[in-house]
């Protein structure tokens, strides 16, 4: 990419997907998101989270879906034409760096494009929600930033990423 090209980007701004949960807003950074599918069946996840609603395959591997509504809120996204599922590279484990995690996303239509340092710190600390960021203030109200990487705790993760599952079928054990 030309250096000119490059400054007019940075100048531009950040990319983010815009969905909502009811009628609040959220954005995900484009950055963290490889690949948007409609809605897609899914096969259950036993003894899983409300809110881990299932797994499907995708190009040659098993992909957890989770429904980020039903995560914040405890409601779940409703089947409409604007609910979408989102890959998003989930980077959680440094021996792992490939992992896609998918998420069901309300009105998952639009992006924006702005400087990241538009969103600023919520003063809001809820420790059960840190995936919730900075918020950004605009003509239809608060817009607060998603963090991909703490959208799991550290057993829902061993749950669907299934350390020792992997480091075996690396080793070549049954």
């Amino acid at each position: 990419m030309s250096e000119p090209l490059r400054s007019t980007r940075a100048a531009q701004g950040k990319l983010f997907l815009i969905f909502q949960v009811g009628a609040e807003r959220f954005a995900l950074a484009a950055t963290d998101i490889g690949e948007v599918l409609p809605c897609v069946p899914l096969k259950p996840v036993a003894q899983a989270p409300a809110w881990v609603v299932g797994i499907f395959a995708h190009r040659g591997r098993v992909v957890p879906v989770i429904d980020v509504g039903q995560l914040m809120f405890g409601t779940p996204a409703p089947q409409r034409t604007s609910t979408r599922l989102v890959l998003v590279h989930y980077r959680s484990d440094p021996a792992r760096p490939d992992l896609r995690l998918g998420l069901i996303l309300e009105h998952a239509t639009h992006t924006l494009r702005c400087n990241p340092d538009d969103f600023r710190p919520s003063e809001v600390s809820n420790r059960t929600t840190p995936y919730l960021g900075p918020v950004r203030e605009d003509e239809q109200g608060l817009l607060q930033w998603v963090g991909v990487q703490d959208l799991l705790d550290e057993r829902v993760r061993e749950l669907l990423f299934a350390p020792q599952l992997a480091d075996r079928l690396k080793d070549g054990e049954d």
